[in-house]
């Protein structure tokens, strides 16, 4: 569904801003034309549960590892400035997520996505 997807393009999005160095060069096809660059590295995704989810945040946070995140209220809000306002009005407990970002060393990573599933 479009909130899938929309879900994974937010996430995408904060750890690109957060990593410049993963962002190659332009592309530019035999006539000349130029294209906008993409990251160089692959970018995998998984998939869990309401409960599979909060394992992962849990441990992510337990590890100091920076998240991006995602929560069911971001879904009802009309700008930038609502999201964050959205995610500052709720604890950690009580944020509802539907979705996080990471980057980290593979280890870690492998860590925290223990048990997960990669999205089909």
């Amino acid at each position: 569904t479009w909130q899938r997807l929309n879900v994974t393009a937010f996430i995408a999005s904060a750890i690109v801003g957060q990593t410049p160095a993963i962002i190659g060069e332009p592309y530019r096809d035999a006539s000349a034309n130029q294209y906008m660059p993409m990251i160089v590295q692959p970018m995998m995704i998984y998939q869990a549960d309401g409960d599979g989810l909060r394992k992962a945040y849990q441990r992510a946070m337990e590890r100091d590892v920076r998240l991006a995140i995602f929560t069911m209220d971001l879904f009802s809000t009309l700008d930038d400035i609502a999201n964050r306002a959205a995610v500052a009005d709720k604890t950690a407990d009580a944020l509802d997520l539907v979705g996080i970002g990471l980057r980290d060393m593979k280890k870690t990573v492998d860590k925290v996505i223990k048990g997960l599933k990669l999205h089909p």
